[in-house]
């Protein structure tokens, strides 16, 4: 587990990964929802091994610990309005493959929990 604090690109970016592993199938939808995210998000010259890095080496049962520390990160540096715009390519990546595992409807809702009862 990572101890650095993460800005929101990629915060969100951890957070997406982390969504679509969770039902354990990541699939080429959701490849495309993460790349658009990425566009929006990072400007052309940005490397992702660290960051692959660290998403490969956790374990599943750590997935929900890292998630959790990225929304906090994500809250900290981010607007309201764009934690709204993040929490639209989350459901748009749990949707992407046409299947809403228990999993992913857990994270989601500790996704839309956690934000929407902190104070701006």
């Amino acid at each position: 587990m990572i101890e650095r604090n993460l800005n929101k690109a990629f915060a969100g970016y951890h957070m997406l990964h982390l969504l679509a592993a969770v039902d354990g199938t990541f699939t080429i939808e959701e490849d495309l929802v993460i790349r658009l995210y990425m566009v929006e998000n990072f400007p052309l010259n940005f490397s992702l091994d660290n960051e692959i890095e660290i998403l490969s080496a956790l374990a599943p049962e750590d997935y929900i610990l890292h998630f959790e520390k990225c929304m906090n990160d994500f809250y900290e540096d981010s607007t309201p309005k764009e934690r709204y715009h993040f929490m639209d390519f989350a459901v748009k990546l749990v949707k992407a493959d046409n299947v809403l595992s228990d999993s992913e409807n857990i994270f989601l809702k500790i996704l839309f929990d956690m934000w929407e009862n902190q104070p701006d």
